[in-house]
């Protein structure tokens, strides 16, 4: 007779046949049975089966509920079966799911997880962090299809931001016009309109921190210049240049101090500035850069915001334009602080849209629209996914394979957002009330509290990302597309497949699917970890820490300056959601600025929309000396160095940079004249 049973977690217990009946009549129930009796009597036959079989101890449970699900299918409740089996296998994924989930969190408050580099180990940190891994514990488990989340937690794509999955969308390119010239409300108050232009750089940042309370990706301001310079001329006209100048060295201030992105960091901030050459316009512009350039209190070198400078024929980037002279501050101001990065206005895929195209720092580009204006402003990301292109490789090593099994993903994929798409869709006005309270996004201008999102959303984009072209390559012609003109050929194919089935689903579903160059961070060493595991230690593939981001040359193939902006070139038309391509550079341009202007020109005859300088930055904190330091400075002796290096289109500190990115900055060569 058995009397005891043995738990998972080891336990040794009271056996009750109840325990088993009430199981089998909850299966039967779920499936239209009401017999308890029947119910009864299977439980007698299962224990009936346990005495044969010598289970005359203290079983453990999952030996009882085998036996359970035998007796079921041999006494004819198949359908019974079906719903004990389903039922088991919910119950045993919820367990591993909170197994999993206190695994994280121990490793959480050990040390802050650095799924982006801008993280901080803060207390406030680590408890939003654990939220945000329960959360998406319960996402993966609940609430997404089983064949995305599967696909997700297998590595076959990556699923952003799957904490906010059902909560809210990414990110914004905010109308700061409307907002300074009209006023708001945060939600304790109205906010007047600002009369003197410190109010005006104050509530800039009051708008781009309350926003960012209710999205979790990043803030942009798509027309900076344009809009303050507006500010200016209706509100505030006694300006002088240096009240101007105040106003922007605050704002540069409040964006690396004010905590409101999730996990306690500072907002992903990214201000587009360049090409208004109206007096106001141009002081603005000017300011900014100035300011930046001044950086903080000690003279250190502002992480954010993202200054993107537009560059624009008739207006910036030749010698006779008028705010030529500014754009030489702009290159001046980045071969000291890596900001600004440069847009080009003028690249095929820009230039219809005269200025309005607006970039964020990590590379996001919202322009065309299937339902409204075709602007920057007002509009984002609602949501992107990240396809493991190397993983699709490992899996078929056969070029035709690899295109069949590559629409298989995108199709899924397309699944994907469209399913995110309509649980975002149907949240309320009031649960985002400030992005659409406030008539930030385009669409929202005529919905009430009550009202759901979906009309203001469907102008944002659906993002298609990828990651590790390079590395598929690798595997399955040997070479990657740096070395190669066929395999070059190839990945265009790859990344051009990608970009016709986002016009695809866009046509089907009459949304905005868009392709993307993804700046995969945390994804670009989790994928390659779980390929390891499964395909080996393969090499130019999985033999390093990190998968080579979206369509990039591999940072350690030595390649020129001008050959690496020829190759990587033609990409970004294909990439409409965000694309940026990188010159490195062994120390700061300042000291040849013909040359940094001469990449700039060759970036933008090559047809390139977005891209950035790297070099690296070394600042010691004891003394404020900047330059490339070794060990200590050779100013004070101090080995209490602050080094800056770029990562996925922001700037953050080397110490913040995750394992895989950490072993990408060892390995990063160079690009020569």
């Amino acid at each position: 007779m058995l009397t005891k049973i043995k738990k998972r977690d080891g336990r040794i217990v009271d056996f009750s046949k109840e325990k088993i009946a009430r199981a089998i009549f909850k299966a039967a129930n779920s499936v239209g049975g009401e017999d308890y009796e029947t119910a009864e009597h299977l439980t007698e036959k299962v224990l009936a089966y346990l005495y044969r079989n010598n289970v005359n101890e203290a079983p453990d449970v999952e030996t009882v509920q085998d036996a359970v699900e035998k007796i079921l299918i041999e006494t004819g409740h198949a359908k019974t079966a079906k719903a004990y089996i389903l039922y088991r296998s919910k119950r045993t994924r919820i367990r591993e799911t909170k197994s999993e989930l206190m695994d994280v969190v121990k490793d959480i408050l050990k040390e802050t997880n650095r799924e982006n580099a801008n993280i901080g180990n803060s207390p406030s940190a680590k408890m939003l962090q654990i939220a945000s891994a329960a959360s998406k514990q319960y996402y993966l488990s609940n609430l997404i299809p089983k064949e995305m989340s599967k696909a997700h937690i297998n590595g076959d794509v990556h699923i952003h931001d799957l904490d906010y999955y059902g909560k809210t969308l990414n990110c914004l390119q905010i109308d700061l016009t409307k907002l300074l010239l009209n006023g708001f409300n945060t939600g304790y108050g109205y906010i007047r309109p600002p009369k003197r232009m410190l109010s005006a750089a104050a509530q800039s940042a009051i708008i781009l921190q309350s926003n960012q309370n209710d999205m979790f990706g990043g803030q942009s301001f798509p027309h900076f210049d344009k809009t303050m310079g507006e500010v200016v001329r209706k509100q505030c006209p006694d300006t002088t240049e240096e009240e101007v100048y105040q106003a922007m060295e605050g704002l540069v201030y409040n964006l690396n101090t004010m905590h409101s992105r999730a996990g306690a960091q500072v907002p992903f901030s990214s201000i587009n500035i360049g090409t208004d050459t109206t007096a106001e316009g141009r002081m603005i512009i000017k300011a900014m850069l100035k300011a930046f350039n001044k950086g903080l209190g000690n003279g250190e070198s502002p992480i954010f915001p993202n200054l993107v400078f537009r560059l624009k024929e008739g207006i910036n980037f030749n010698a006779d334009d008028p705010n030529y002279d500014l754009f030489q501050l702009a290159m001046e101001v980045a071969s000291r602080r890596m900001n600004p990065t440069f847009s080009f206005m003028d690249a095929s895929f820009n230039r219809k849209y005269n200025d309005e195209v607006a970039y964020m720092g990590c590379r996001s580009r919202v322009i065309a629209n299937r339902h409204g204006e075709e602007k920057s402003a007002s509009r984002g990301n609602i949501t992107p996914i990240t396809i493991n292109l190397p993983r699709i490789a490992l899996r078929t090593k056969n070029v035709g394979a690899f295109f069949q099994e590559l629409q298989n993903i995108l199709d899924l994929s397309s699944r994907q957002l469209l399913h995110r798409f309509n649980i975002i869709a149907s949240l309320k006005v009031r649960d985002l009330p400030f992005l659409m309270g406030q008539k930030l996004y385009m669409g929202s201008e005529n919905l009430s509290s009550n009202d759901e999102i979906r009309d203001a959303i469907k102008n944002g984009t659906l993002a298609m990302g990828f990651i590790g072209l390079a590395e598929a390559l690798e595997v399955l012609t040997g070479k990657h597309h740096g070395e190669c003109k066929e395999v070059w050929e190839l990945g265009y194919k790859i990344i051009e497949a990608i970009k016709l089935a986002a016009d695809k689903y866009s046509e089907a579903y009459d949304l905005n699917f868009v392709s993307y160059a993804t700046p995969a961070e945390g994804s670009c060493g989790s994928f390659i970890e779980k390929d390891r595991k499964e395909f080996g230690v393969i090499k130019g593939v999985t033999d390093k820490a990190y998968y080579t981001n979206s369509f990039h040359i591999p940072v350690d193939h030595k390649i020129s300056v001008f050959e690496k902006i020829e190759k990587e070139a033609p990409f970004h038309k294909l990439c409409a959601a965000g694309h940026i391509s990188y010159i490195e550079l062994s120390s700061s341009p300042k000291n040849n600025m013909q040359a940094f202007e001469k990449i700039l020109k060759h970036m933008a005859k090559c047809d390139i929309g977005y891209a950035g300088i790297n070099f690296p930055i070394d600042e010691c904190r004891a003394c404020g000396f900047s330059d490339i330091i070794d060990n200590s400075c050779p100013s004070c002796g101090s080995s209490d160095i602050r080094r800056i290096r770029r990562i996925t289109g922001y700037l953050s500190t080397i110490d913040r940079f995750n394992d895989a990115k950490q072993a990408e900055l060892i390995d990063r060569q160079n690009h020569n004249f």
